[in-house]
């Protein structure tokens, strides 16, 4: 909807605003606690709002503000002003404090979670595991989101989904009515965005092309034991698996997991070594059973680094015609598609060439538009409702 449409709906014959929230206020609980993969696209989109301040004006009393919890620590979101506030810190400042706090606000909660007693509000939920693989996460984790994600699905004014998978996968375990739900898919160009840190690749002793990245993790959906099985084939055995992330061997070797002596943990690091792993990498291994969304994968494409996928979740639909699919319980498979990237340079160019090709789609800039399209229809339901 045009800019110009959407002042002349909102005001009236007297020229002044209709109905109006004070302001769009920004959940910051994210910014109490280190970085992880849902907090990365949170931040992404904030930035991206701030893009849309004179849009966004049209909408709101006051600019948009974030409130944090008094912890918050993070001072690298500064593109909004921010508001410390409160008594209470964690799941009790979220669920006593921030809803009296933006009690005449539009609340946008972009990390999974939100204040169940609000109902002004725009939450995004980036999958359903915690109902459709509980395995993977703790009985106490996975038992307050089974209970509060269908609290917040049926009282917020709309839920987002990062996928069309995801979409209708909280539909299905009943989080949300599906047209209650709107996509707005991640973007991936942050990357393209930090200068590459090439030490990395001296650092651990690896040869362009001879290595394979992967995710360090030993949730069950994330499926790393396939590619463990694949490495230790004779076929891989001059490659190398670079496990990228917090887990070490022996977390994996405790869940029975036998780990070859080609597979390197790399631990957590930072997005300019990531980038120069991928830069340099043959692939990017993605065995999940599910994923809500796929970001690391689709990094990888980002930068010409062809991605194997398991054709499950929504990894099919981000991946596309552009990576390679191999079955999530079939090492052999793994190690089929790994070996032809290795030895035929040309399937290798045009994987790589067709990988950059569809991550240029996924854009941080085009997310925002979409994120900031849909805080346009709840404010314009909300002002024909006659709140």
């Amino acid at each position: 909807m045009k800019r110009r449409s959407i002042e002349v709906y909102l005001k009236r014959p007297d020229n002044e605003m209709a109905v109006r929230f004070r302001r769009l206020a920004i959940n910051g609980k994210f910014l109490t606690a280190g970085p992880t993969g849902v907090h990365r696209v949170a931040e992404q989109l904030v930035r991206q709002l701030a893009m849309h301040r004179d849009e966004l004006a049209d909408l709101f009393e006051q600019p948009p503000r974030l409130i944090t919890p008094p912890n918050a620590h993070n001072e690298s979101l500064d593109v909004f002003d921010r508001e410390r506030r409160g008594v209470f810190r964690g799941q009790l400042w979220e669920q006593i404090d921030l809803p009296r706090l933006t009690r005449s606000d539009l609340l946008l909660n972009l990390c999974n979670l939100g204040p169940m007693a609000s109902r002004a509000a725009i939450t995004m939920v980036h999958d359903a595991q915690t109902f459709t693989t509980p395995k993977s996460y703790s009985w106490a984790f996975g038992n307050w989101y089974r209970n509060v994600l269908p609290v917040l699905g049926h009282r917020h004014a709309r839920i987002l989904a990062v996928s069309e998978f995801s979409a209708n996968e909280l539909a299905r375990v009943g989080v949300a009515r599906r047209d209650s739900i709107s996509v707005v898919p991640n973007g991936v160009d942050h990357l393209l965005d930090c200068a590459s840190q090439p030490e990395i690749v001296q650092l651990l002793a690896l040869d362009p092309r001879k290595f394979i990245v992967g995710l360090s993790n030993v949730q069950v959906h994330k499926n790393i034991g396939v590619l463990l099985k694949a490495f230790a084939a004779s076929e891989l055995d001059q490659l190398k698996l670079v496990l990228v992330g917090a887990a070490k061997r022996e977390e994996f070797e405790m869940l029975g997991h036998s780990v070859p002596s080609n597979v390197v943990f790399a631990g957590r690091i930072s997005d300019g070594e990531l980038r120069a792993l991928l830069e340099s990498a043959l692939c990017v291994g993605f065995p999940s059973t599910t994923e809500g969304f796929g970001l690391p994968p689709l990094e990888g494409m980002s930068l010409g680094c062809p991605a194997v996928l398991a054709p499950c979740g929504a990894l099919p639909e981000v991946g596309g015609g552009s990576a390679l699919f191999a079955g999530p319980a079939d090492p052999r498979q793994w190690v089929a598609a790994i070996r032809r990237l290795a030895d035929d340079a040309d399937f290798w160019a045009n994987y790589s060439r067709a990988g950059r090709q569809r991550a240029g789609s996924f854009t941080w800039r085009r997310a925002g538009q979409k994120l900031v399209d849909v805080i346009k229809e709840v404010v314009l339901a909300d002002v024909a409702q006659g709140r």
